[in-house]
């Protein structure tokens, strides 16, 4: 998978990378647990999949310490090789656009939201290694900042396919909602998919990336109502706010008066009160 290539001219800037510190350091903790893990399994089969792996029981039995091991456990070279894949292939542009501490919170929140939503959505039979959930939240938070970002990718490394960025984000969650729903037995690492790539989601519009939710659109329009007194002169407020709820009031009683309009009374009300003590 590649970024689609765009031809430069003498007037375009040129794109500077900063250092990929966060990117690399996951990268090589991931490649020497992998290493330590095949090691252990080969030495003592079972160890890790009984108190590295995230589970009902081990958690039950208070291993702790299986929320901070699972998050960098493979089923395999193949779940290793792919995961590395594509932390590096949008990792690079990720980290350089948030920098390096929001892309490790972004890649551990995405990997502890995968295991909560492990332990709420999966029987408790099922053992998680969750390495994934910290990768599906890097490709949705791509998702949500370069949502119109053309990729390319091999199908099966020999088709080559053009998708947008959005979609691949779309991809992701279908994914997750399929797996969830048909594999939900024994050792599954794609039971991480949906809280990763949720917590992906959400991370990226917390920094202000991606189409507001319907959140943001709420505390936005909440913001701008609680500062629109303050820039209203008191006879702006007299006219605007205050008078219209008093002709109200005498049409039908302060019963009348939602909420809303009470609140908007007294605040009208104090403001005209800050306003003319400091004339």
């Amino acid at each position: 998978m590649r970024l689609s290539g765009r031809k430069s001219s003498s007037y375009t800037r040129r794109w500077t990378q900063r250092q990929r510190v966060a990117l690399l350091a996951l990268i090589g903790i991931n490649l020497i647990v992998f290493s330590a893990q095949v090691v252990i399994d080969a030495s003592r089969p079972g160890f890790v999949w009984s108190f590295l792996a995230l589970s009902d029981a081990g958690i039950r039995d208070a291993y702790a310490w299986q929320f901070v091991t699972a998050m960098f456990l493979h089923t395999g070279p193949w779940h290793l090789l792919g995961n590395m894949l594509i932390l590096y292939l949008l990792g690079r542009d990720l980290e350089s656009i948030l920098g390096q501490r929001q892309f490790l919170y972004l890649y551990l929140g995405g990997a502890i939201a995968g295991e909560l939503g492990h332990l709420f959505l999966m029987p408790a039979t099922s053992v998680a290694y969750a390495a994934s959930g910290g990768v599906a939240a890097v490709v949705v938070a791509y998702a949500a900042i370069l949502p119109e970002l053309e990729l390319t990718a091999l199908m099966f490394f020999v088709v080559p396919i053009r998708l947008k960025a959005k979609h691949l984000g779309y991809i992701t969650f279908a994914l997750a909602g399929i797996l969830l729903c048909f594999d939900r037995e024994q050792t599954v690492s794609h039971s991480v998919y949906l809280g990763g790539a949720l917590a992906g989601w959400i991370y990226a519009h917390l920094l202000g990336f991606g189409h507001p939710s319907m959140v943001q659109r709420f505390l936005h329009q909440r913001r701008a109502e609680a500062n629109r007194f303050d820039h209203m002169t008191p006879e702006q407020l007299m006219a605007d706010e205050i008078d219209p709820l008093l002709e109200k009031i005498a049409r039908s009683g302060l019963v009348s008066l939602t909420r809303k309009e009470k609140r908007n009374l007294a605040k009208a009300r104090e403001k005209i009160l800050e306003k003319t003590s400091t004339v």
